[in-house]
């Protein structure tokens, strides 16, 4: 075609004029793409109505019956009316050292650091989506040459004698530079239900950053109370070394003065030793909490040191709300709650395959085989027009689409019931253990007590040479145990106190999920 019009612009030298009633028909065509676009912004949605699924809240916390409540040891449960648990949770143990290491959490551990970046990453997706509402406009500038036959001589007589046809050719240039508009109207809400799907998404991955967040400084809080429980354990076997050092040194003496055998000085040698090994053994844990600690904080473990330091390991009162409260507390919860959104807006992705698909492009531009004319108005070409698509047989891969993407929503509600119940039971369980630990504690330090009253006894019977040695041996060992059970506890209910800090949501509500614009927003 390009090669006629060059031979037919070469013959007649003249000019294409485009014709005057073209730009009715284009008038028509604009106006029935604007009449379409209109209809196009009634279009309906085939995705199912979506509301947040059901799940049963108990009236109460088992736990929290009055008869469960711990009376003394310094514990007690906060009643709903006091304050609800802060943003910085942690400050609620009164430790600064271990305020410092929770605020470098968000900004030094990796585990956030890649939770917040797969959060970008769901944003970037909804906006992305959000560009299927727009027109894809594109353009192809080219400058092509080419040589073709564009006429011929006329030919010889039939006798023979006359001379071959002569066909004329020509070299020349084409310039073109068409535009390209392409725009598939959401008729059936299948872009309007991805751009759902990806701000729930999106929401969802709000939602998962802050549990990661949240998981991060549990942990830290219990690695730094089980640290300072080795801390204060040492402690412990630092006073029965220096103990037993001077049992050893009584018995030394009393087996100079004839008055104690030899086999009680060996004993008194033997429990020492043992003991002394066990206190060393005791930096062995203690380191590991230590390096637990600094790869938390992002730090590397080789420079990152705490100083030893005794804690008194009282756990704090705990805001702990009313079981329906929960729902709306905790971000893994809310994670949930999103993801089911999400599946229940895919199922209308996958309802509008059934539906045709509307086109409606456009192309335009200018095209000449001089480069002076190229943008002139007589080398204009242009065209508009819709186009239909529709699956006529696809062997039900559609409905498998569909029955899949409802699976995957029953999948959703199914793991959202489950996250509730697991919450339930996170509570109950932490409950459960402040209440028996409190309890235990009392009856240890009675324990203890007893022990050191029982090895005054002993220690008094032997220098009187009425007992021997082997029972001063068997009440210290009882003492210590005793007080290495007592540091346990203690330690048990700070790493309960935090863990059912962390089942409330740690102060977290959600509210704090951003909303369909701050999900869109860059």
């Amino acid at each position: 075609m390009i090669a006629r019009e060059f031979g037919e612009k070469l013959r007649s030298n003249g000019k294409r004029e485009m014709p005057c009633n073209l730009h009715k028909p284009l008038v028509e065509l604009l106006l029935g793409v604007a009449a379409t676009a209109s209809l196009f912004l009634t279009a309906c949605n085939v995705a199912p109505k979506y509301s947040k699924p059901t799940v049963q809240a108990p009236v109460a916390y088992k736990e929290l019956k009055p008869e469960n409540l711990p009376q003394t040891d310094g514990w007690k449960v906060a009643q709903p009316s006091d304050d609800e648990i802060h943003g910085k949770w942690w400050q609620t143990f009164g430790d600064s050292k271990l305020n410092a290491l929770e605020d470098q959490v968000s900004v030094s551990n990796q585990n956030v650091a890649a939770a917040a970046a797969a959060f970008v990453s769901a944003r970037a997706l909804v906006r992305q989506a959000r560009s299927q509402y727009y027109p894809t406009v594109g353009a192809n500038p080219s400058i092509s040459y080419a040589q073709v036959p564009f006429g011929t001589a006329p030919s010889g007589g039939s006798s023979g004698g006359g001379s071959s046809n002569t066909f004329l050719s020509g070299t020349f240039a084409l310039y073109s530079l068409p535009f390209v508009a392409s725009w598939q109207p959401d008729l059936w809400g299948r872009v309007r239900n991805t751009v759902l799907a990806n701000v729930y998404g999106a929401q969802a991955s709000a939602a998962d950053l802050e549990n990661v967040r949240l998981t991060m400084e549990a942990e830290v809080a219990q690695d730094y109370f089980q640290l300072r429980a080795q801390d204060n354990l040492k402690q412990v076997f630092d006073e029965t070394v220096k103990a037993y050092q001077e049992s050893l040194k009584l018995t030394q003496d009393l087996f100079k003065a004839g008055l104690a055998t030899d086999e009680a000085v060996a004993q008194a040698e033997t429990l020492l030793e043992t003991t002394q090994a066990q206190n060393t053994n005791l930096g062995i844990l203690r380191a590991q909490f230590e390096h637990a600690i600094a790869m938390l904080v992002g730090q590397p473990a080789s420079s990152f040191s705490i100083a030893a330091e005794l804690s008194e390991m009282s756990p704090p009162a705990v805001p702990f709300g009313v079981p329906s409260q929960l729902l709306e507390r905790r971000p893994d919860i809310a994670s949930a709650e999103r993801t089911v959104a999400q599946a229940n807006a895919r199922i209308g992705v996958a309802k509008a395959a059934y539906y045709p698909n509307i086109t409606l492009s456009a192309s335009g531009g200018f095209e000449s085989t001089s480069i002076t004319s190229w943008f002139t108005w007589p080398s204009r070409f242009w065209s508009l027009g819709p186009s239909l698509a529709e699956t006529i047989f696809d062997a039900g891969s559609r409905n498998a689409g569909v029955v899949q993407s409802q699976a995957a929503y029953d999948q959703t509600v199914a793991n959202y019931r489950q996250t509730v119940l697991t919450a339930f039971q996170q509570i109950e369980d932490n409950l459960a253990a402040l209440r028996i630990l409190s309890q235990e504690a009392q009856e240890q330090n009675t324990a203890i007590v007893s022990a050191q009253r029982t090895l005054e006894i002993a220690t008094s019977r032997y220098k009187a040479g009425i007992d021997p040695y082997l029972n001063v041996i068997t009440a210290q060992a009882a003492l210590l145990a005793n007080r290495q059970t007592m540091v346990t506890l203690r330690m048990q209910q700070m790493t309960a106190s935090v863990q059912l800090i962390e089942a409330l949501g740690g102060g977290w509500d959600a509210s704090r999920i951003p909303t369909p614009r701050q999900a869109t927003a860059k």
